[in-house]
């Protein structure tokens, strides 16, 4: 029985120093490709166009160049 309680009591001293010695998680913005963000804290706002994605997309035309570089606007783009 000394035993278990041994165990439990280390068991319980190891989870509560792994709770209180975490690092809160770094993440990158999701949007920008590496390099991009600024790290001021401020909210990021990404570069138009394929360059500033952190991922390539597949197909990428005028509309799609056009739609980007107006964003956030309501209107669509003049190209069809």
């Amino acid at each position: 029985m000394g035993l278990f309680r041994l165990i439990a009591t280390a068991a319980a001293g190891y989870g509560l120093l792994k709770v209180f010695t975490r690092k809160p998680p770094t993440a990158e913005p999701a949007a920008l490709a590496a390099g991009e963000a600024t790290g001021t804290g401020v909210t990021e706002v990404r570069s138009a166009g394929p360059e500033g994605m952190r991922s390539d997309p597949p197909n990428w035309d005028a509309v799609d160049e056009a739609s980007d570089e107006s964003f956030p606007a309501s209107d669509p783009p003049a190209k069809y």
